[in-house]
């Protein structure tokens, strides 16, 4: 199987292989070291359930994870242990109130470990997270809006080396618009069929396919845009056919961000990583992006 790092290239240069004729990029490594001076970072998210998902979402695909605390806003990108996939999030900071960071800040998280602190807090809890400057610890902070109910915790922070990738915008050859529930039903039921997936667009929609042991089978999907709700159309972008196959395991953790998002996003081209793109609310995005499956491995 393809990793994602190798399309994405390695050591530092981010680019796309040389005959798509995109120039390389570089990472951009935090500043370091910054004036010693405390400060605090505090991002307050009165729909404190999005946080829930989001890490509900990634916790299986990363285990461990930086998230980059800017003025402009919260980050996380990360590869799976395979570097098969990355996973890439951006919260804009108007997407809280308040939002204060005065200067970059990373934070070091086991996702495991904060999805098991985040099941402490209701759904409609409004979540705060807080970071000295130079502590050691982030803290959680659940507050109820129909109580007194206070909850706090303190998860204390690990070292993670992690460079961060500049990913190039890309062209892609075709972009499927569709509800997530029906991404996340395809995948589960072409799950039963096999380990992998054949997913082709053309100008008559996209076409899910999987083969295995115990037979085969196909859903294909027309473009539909006379619906009730734009969250239940689907749509095609196609600038020209295409046909990968992926890795089912991958696409099933995916899946997970569904609740997300009514509509998830996909983009395809050949010799590159799949984006799968859900959006969150009006604040940003958590995007995966999947290494192709090559001959050898189907």
């Amino acid at each position: 199987m393809l990793r994602v790092d190798h399309l994405f290239g390695l050591r530092g240069v981010l680019s796309w292989p040389e005959p798509l004729g995109i120039p390389p990029c570089v990472f951009f490594p935090s500043p370091f070291p910054f004036p010693p001076h405390s400060t605090m970072f505090e991002a307050r998210l009165p729909q404190g359930q999005i946080l829930k998902k989001l890490i509900e979402a990634v916790r299986e695909l990363v285990t461990d994870a930086n998230f980059e605390c800017k003025p402009s806003g919260l980050s996380l990108q990360a590869m799976d242990s395979s570097h098969v996939s990355l996973v890439s999030l951006l919260m804009r900071a108007d997407g809280f109130d308040p939002y204060q960071c005065d200067r970059n800040r990373t934070l070091g998280i086991n996702l495991r470990t904060l999805a098991s602190v985040l099941k402490c807090s209701s759904n409609d809890d409004i979540i705060t997270i807080r970071a000295e400057d130079d502590g050691d610890s982030a803290i959680l902070i659940f507050e109820s809006p129909s109580s007194d109910r206070l909850s706090e915790f303190d998860l204390k922070l690990v070292d993670i080396d992690n460079e961060q990738l500049v990913i190039p915008d890309t062209q892609y050859d075709a972009v499927v618009r569709m509800p997530s529930a029906e991404f996340q039903r395809i995948v589960r039921d072409m799950q039963i069929l096999g380990d992998s997936v054949t997913i082709a667009c053309s100008k008559d929609g996209v076409k899910f396919s999987a083969n295995g042991e115990i037979g085969s089978g196909s859903v294909r999907l027309k473009q539909s845009s006379a619906v009730d709700s734009e969250d239940d159309a689907v749509t095609v972008d196609l600038q020209q056919a295409v046909s990968l196959t992926f890795a089912l395991r991958y696409l099933s953790l995916f899946s997970k961000a569904a609740p997300l998002s009514p509509t998830v996003t996909l983009s395809f081209s050949k010799d590159v990583p799949l984006l799968v793109e859900f959006r969150i609310a009006d604040m940003g995005h958590l995007r995966f992006y999947l290494a192709p499956k090559i001959d050898e491995d189907i």
